[in-house]
């Protein structure tokens, strides 16, 4: 399993607009992509590249979907994804290295400070943390929360090897929230006892955080797109950004196209379309989007899958006053503080998770997830701002005078309507609906087995999800789907 996240990066609308659709039209296309994230876009450009004619339909004004990179203090950071997880067999690592990108491994150090002001046992705290990563990579055949698997795994190495720690009720009990809060930052999740061990993710091999530091996730959609380098694009591609697609037509019938309407009226049609919108927006949406109601299996699987929320608020300051570039920084709450935190500050006690972006020099990133994340999208930016500097103040601030932020910058996956979410894990309903993700992923086909509506995004791969590689996995999927039917 993954240890701390994936997801998202910004590229120019101009660069890539073949053209912009700028009213009502009908136009013909042999396949229609919905969607321009990771999966979106390699569909399209292998599609492209093999010489199908290919429309995509984008609905924010930029590609890169929950891979989002804005500049920020002479760098960049990334709003979404942030690392390449694991290198062999992925094709977004070999598409960063085969075309010259340079990347970065970044290996975290975890410095642990206290609501005190004083520095924790950041020794012992981080030799749990690995003990319990490497009992989450452990598969397990019993149904359990991650939360009940780890409570008792740790117990287990702290009787074997600190028998004293185990009577430290209120220390304990702060290891396990920043565990907790570290599997909701991996996840997405409320909480880490709402994750599944009997779940099926595999990471790939090789270093698990790859950055690709000042160059940016934007990259790989540079390379995808072929602008890299001064590339020169893909001119048989047409990219409308700015068109929210609000309903797919198709029948059973193989003489009829399939038609996507956008929302300022315009009309397409073609021989099939391929679907990447995110498993929240086809939660919220697949009732209105899609002329008639979907496979029982696939309404199941939107129902059962879980999509999760990760958020960041991103401080950038004058100059680098903290440690060490790539240390994580955790806070550590001791409990008569913990108990002194009000109600409407009590999403301050699961933000204790701090990293440091590669692509810019002085910038510090806050994590939060789940119904956390959700919450503090909707608090005014001032407040945050705010809370959290006293927050840093307080845990870090006693033997270094730390200056105001000069920006700010912050994620809103879940209010955008184009998201509503970041990425989907497994939840313990996930032993109950093994093939959920296959069946989300099987395309819809007409009476004669052709391919009309298929569907691809990081929530249709099986052991990959949550990850760009596993959603570029399965843009290619589909694209070859495709290709071998019109070859054959």
């Amino acid at each position: 399993m993954k240890v701390v996240i994936v997801l998202y990066a910004l590229i120019s609308a101009r660069a890539y607009a073949a053209s912009i659709n700028t009213g009502s039209v009908e136009a013909d296309y042999e396949t229609i992509v919905v969607g321009l994230g990771a999966a979106g876009t390699t569909a399209a450009a292998t599609l492209t590249q093999a010489g199908v004619r290919v429309l995509a339909l984008e609905a924010m004004d930029r590609v890169g979907g929950r891979v989002h990179t804005v500049p920020f203090g002479g760098g960049v950071v990334e709003m979404g994804a942030e690392w390449i997880h694991g290198t062999s067999p992925s094709r977004t690592y070999d598409l960063a290295t085969k075309n010259g990108v340079k990347l970065i491994e970044q290996d975290e150090n975890t410095e642990v400070y206290s609501s005190d002001g004083s520095r924790a046992n950041s020794s012992l705290i981080s030799e749990l943390v690995i003990q319990a990563v490497g009992a989450i990579n452990e598969h397990s055949d019993v149904n359990e929360s991650i939360g009940e698997f780890l409570t008792r795994k740790l117990k287990e190495y702290l009787k074997e090897h600190y028998p004293d720690v185990l009577q430290d009720k209120e220390f304990l009990a702060e290891v396990f929230n920043l565990l907790d809060q570290g599997i909701g930052s991996n996840e997405g999740s409320s909480s880490w006892n709402d994750v599944t061990t009997k779940g099926q993710y595999q990471e790939l091999n090789g270093h698990q955080y790859v950055s690709w530091g000042r160059n940016g996730y934007k990259t790989l959609f540079d390379i995808l797109l072929n602008k890299y380098n001064n590339g020169s694009g893909l001119p048989s591609l047409t990219i409308n950004l700015k068109s929210e697609v609000i309903k797919i037509s198709y029948s059973d019938d193989p003489k009829q196209k399939v038609s996507v309407t956008t929302a300022d009226g315009a009309v397409y049609t073609a021989d099939n379309v391929i679907v990447t919108v995110s498993l929240g927006v086809l939660k919220a949406k697949h009732t209105e989007l899609f002329s008639q109601p979907l496979p029982q299996a696939k309404l199941t699987a939107i129902d059962k899958i879980s999509m999760g929320v990760l958020g960041k608020i991103i401080f950038l300051f004058p100059e680098h006053w903290w440690g060490k570039t790539e240390d994580t920084i955790c806070f550590f709450w001791k409990a008569d503080d913990r108990r002194n935190v009000s109600d409407e500050d009590a999403w301050l006690l699961k933000t204790s998770w701090i990293s440091t972006p590669m692509g810019s020099n002085n910038a510090l990133t806050f994590w939060t997830s789940g119904d956390t994340a959700k919450m503090v999208e909707a608090i005014p930016e001032d407040v945050v701002k705010r809370k959290l500097m006293s927050l840093i103040r307080r845990f870090m601030g006693k033997d270094v005078e730390i200056p105001d932020p000069i920006a700010m910058t912050r994620t809103t996956w879940f209010h955008n309507p184009y998201t509503r979410g970041s990425y989907t894990y497994d939840n313990l309903l996930t032993p109950q609906y093994p093939t959920a993700r296959v069946d989300l992923g099987a395309p819809i086909t007409d009476s004669a087995g052709n391919p009309r509506v298929l569907f691809a995004g990081e929530a249709t791969d099986p052991q990959h999800f949550s990850t760009v590689h596993g959603a570029t996995d399965t843009g290619h999927r589909e694209a070859t789907r495709l290709l071998e039917r019109r070859s054959g």
